[in-house]
This record gives C-alpha cells, sequence and structure tokens, in this order.
C-alpha cells in the first residue's frame, strides 16, 4: 500500500490567496486542526488553527501567516510504513503527498492507520515482515514456500517500488504466525534484506509495542 492509494480525497487544500476565515471554517467542517495550502497547484505547507487564532486576524489571507511542514512530504510511492513513520517523527496529523513539486493530495495519518489496523486485524493474529529485494529476483511462489517451511502461511503481501532505488521492490508479508524468530532467519539464509518486522510474542515486547505504536497512532 503506497502514499497514492491513501489520500483523503474529502479533505481539499487551501490556496493562498484565502482567507484565515475560510481556513478555520473548513477545519471546523472537517475537525481538524490543520489544512494544506498550495499555489496553482504547488505545495506550500501547511496552516495549523494556532497560528491563525494567535494572529488575530481572520481577514487577512493564508500567504500573510507563517506555514508548518514546508519541507515535510511524501512522494506517491511511498511506502504506508514509511508515511506513518515519519508522521511519528514530526508529530503530524496529516501528510502531504508531493509529486514534481505538485501537490496530489494529504493523508490522514489517525484514518490510515485505523484502517490499516483494521485490515490487518481481519486476517486473524499474526506477524508482518518487510523485504528488501531486487524486482528481477523477486517470486513469490518461491518466498511463501520458504515461509511454508516453517510451518506458517502468507496471509497477504504486498509490493511496491523502492523510491530510493528502481531496481529494487519492498515486499510487506503478514504471516499467520506471530513468532518469527524461524522465518526471519530461513530468509537471512536465503540472503533475503528484512528492512523491517513486527511480531507479537511474550518474550519480543518491544516488537508488539512497536505494531501497536504502528497501527494505532491516534493520540498525537
Amino acid at each position: 500500500m503506497i502514499a497514492e492509494e491513501l489520500i483523503n480525497q474529502m479533505l481539499p487544500p487551501l490556496k493562498v490567496t484565502d482567507s484565515a476565515k475560510k481556513a478555520i471554517a473548513w477545519m471546523d467542517e472537517f475537525r481538524i486542526s490543520q489544512l494544506p495550502v498550495v499555489d496553482n497547484e504547488n505545495y506550500m505547507g501547511f496552516i495549523s488553527e494556532n497560528t491563525i487564532l494567535e494572529s488575530g486576524d481572520l481577514n487577512q489571507e493564508v500567504s500573510a501567516l507563517p506555514l508548518e511542514s514546508t519541507e515535510i512530504y511524501v512522494n506517491a510511492r511511498t511506502h504506508f510504513y514509511d508515511v506513518i513513520k515519519l508522521a511519528m517523527k514530526n508529530k503530524l496529523q496529516l501528510v502531504a503527498v508531493v509529486e514534481n513539486k505538485k501537490f496530489l493530495g494529504v493523508i490522514s495519518v489517525n484514518e490510515t492507520a485505523t484502517a490499516i489496523a483494521q485490515m490487518f486485524a481481519s486476517q486473524g493474529p499474526g506477524g508482518i515482515i518487510v523485504l528488501s529485494l531486487k524486482d528481477t529476483d523477486y517470486s513469490l511462489s518461491q518466498i511463501s514456500r520458504l515461509v511454508e517451511s516453517n510451518d506458517a502461511k502468507v496471509l497477504s503481501a504486498f509490493v511496491v517500488n523502492d523510491e530510493l532505488d528502481p531496481h529494487y521492490i519492498k515486499l510487506t508479508l503478514k504471516l499467520n504466525k506471530s513468532d518469527l524468530t524461524r522465518i526471519i532467519a530461513t530468509f537471512e539464509r536465503y540472503d533475503y534484506k528484512i528492512i523491517a518486522n513486527f511480531q507479537e510474542t511474550e518474550l519480543l515486547t518491544n516488537d508488539r509495542e512497536r505494531l501497536d505504536m504502528l497501527f494505532k497512532y491516534l493520540n498525537i
């Protein structure tokens, strides 16, 4: 699942010529505390409710106020793990999706994390492994055989291109086993690169906390 698939089409951007009063009205309507701002479809940053209220002037244009997160955004192909990681690092409720400086839309991190958590929960308990590999080396049948050799099954798989290298992909696997220790060892024995894993066992409290933090990111 990638950023362009997570865009919330219900959250519109403000224009730099819009008034602060309009921004507050939209924030009230959508029940959020910030909105993206664009200038001729170019992403400029976010305007926050606090910034507007502190200015004390609802008649001024948005362009007259300081914007936040002007350099913080993701591109259309960014994996949803990286979207949430960026949001957590910068304490964001919304993340802008930008391609070649053009604003494509905004992701509501809370809504996305909740939807993803519900999606994985509906597949039953288990663990998650994210692999990085060359696109020419990708074979889901071979990967499934390695998983099944450890008495586990692949419940779902998501493939996205690696935004840092067009010759590589990121493969996210949801497995029906919570303890991934043996499966990880098998992948490493066959020279697969594991870039993330989330497993829920009594002995791996830190991994369980990471999974909770990733999919229940609701308190920022």
